[in-house]
């Protein structure tokens, strides 16, 4: 990553107070993993499922890392690395890795509808750990859930089973991963934290795509733009954005933006491609925001 872009990332201000870093950190994962769909669509025209997902990655970890290094960051534990290796694995190699495996034959739309199931697994999964879950709580889950299968109505796009398949697991491996995530020991450091977790999982993803075969098809210069918008903006402004979600909200709130996901890919696609927004497209936008509103409720109640 070249040290002018670092050097910018020195002098960007943060809002002074946790809510307005909290509003942003939503907004920047919002936009960046709303449109990261029709950027891996591009991507992959050019570039293999695990070899996207792995080069982008580690390249994205590895420019963090070295900004993390120029800040003064004290350097992990090894058992902070380690398990930094196994939140990487599970958010990078395992979820990122398969959802782009499953939208070779998956649409993205679809594809933003099926993740958007992740909440509900992140519930579960805190439900299992013992964390209490309110009644509110599955409520703000299920309107979410309604909500996209109120977006989803009417959809005709054809996608194979196994592809819905493979992208239903990749849901539950990063539920899984952003809850190890909020549970383990990772370095204190919010930047060398999230360079050692999608550095590591990219580097698996791109071991097991080398050794498999995968290569670059011939690059052209949409799947290249594609491909850089995917590594400086969904992976390496969007990871941060995220694990400070993860540290300082509920993991509900901090997965409400796979809820959102879809209608920032709706908006895209009627902007850039003139795609219709129609009546359910307006009911599914105030039943989703009504989720988003109650999870924040709800972890506001729970902090205080």
């Amino acid at each position: 990553m070249p040290s002018a872009l670092l050097d910018v990332f020195k002098h960007i201000r943060l809002p002074r107070t946790q809510g307005g870093r909290i509003a942003l950190a939503l907004a920047i994962v919002y936009f960046a993993w709303g449109s990261s769909y029709l950027a891996v669509h591009v991507a992959l025209e050019s570039f293999p499922p695990l070899l996207l997902s792995g080069l982008r990655n580690l390249t994205a970890g590895i420019g963090l890392l070295v900004f993390a290094i120029r800040r003064g960051a004290v350097w992990p534990t090894l058992v902070e690395t380690r398990n930094a290796g196994i939140v990487g694995t599970m958010l990078v190699a395992f979820s990122s890795g398969l959802l782009a495996f499953g939208m070779r034959t998956v649409g993205t739309g679809t594809a933003a509808v099926m993740v958007a199931t992740v909440p509900l697994f992140a519930t579960i999964i805190s439900a299992i750990a013992g964390r209490p879950i309110a009644k509110g709580e599955w409520v703000a889950v299920a309107l979410g859930l309604a909500g996209i299968f109120i977006l989803n109505a009417g959809d005709t796009s054809n996608s194979s089973a196994s592809g819905s398949i493979v992208i239903l697991c990749a849901a539950l491996f990063w539920a899984g991963g952003a809850h190890l995530a909020s549970k383990l020991a990772l370095p204190a450091d919010l930047f060398l934290s999230t360079a050692l977790q999608i550095g590591l999982g990219g580097a698996i993803s791109t071991v097991i795509a080398v050794t498999s075969g995968e290569h670059v098809a011939a690059l052209e210069p949409g799947p290249l733009f594609a491909f850089l918008y995917l590594l400086l903006v969904a992976t390496m402004a969007a990871y941060v954005a995220y694990g400070f979600l993860i540290r300082h909200t509920s993991p509900i709130v901090a997965s409400s933006c796979m809820y959102v996901n879809p209608i920032v890919a709706v908006a895209i696609g009627a902007m850039t491609l003139g795609e219709p927004v129609t009546h359910s497209t307006l009911i599914a936008t105030g039943v989703i925001l009504a989720s988003v509103a109650l999870s924040f409720w709800f972890d506001r109640r729970r902090a205080a």
